[in-house]
């Protein structure tokens, strides 16, 4: 899985529901910094807890992020 997918994913889901990266930070219980990284594909090797709370500020499933 390319891991700019999942940040890119991440991106278009935020954008939709229209959430800041600091308001999913907030929802998720993650640092803005995991946020930020993990969106912009800095982070290459997201844990499928942070996968699982991020998809859950969002109200998507974990899939949606890596499809």
């Amino acid at each position: 899985m390319s891991n700019s997918k999942i940040g890119f994913n991440f991106k278009k889901l935020r954008a939709q529901k229209g959430y800041s990266l600091e308001k999913v930070a907030r929802l998720s219980d993650l640092s803005l910094n995991t946020i930020v990284r993990l969106e912009s594909g800095v982070n290459k090797n997201p844990t499928i807890e942070t996968l699982t709370k991020i998809a859950n500020a969002l109200e998507v499933s974990v899939d949606d992020l890596l499809k």
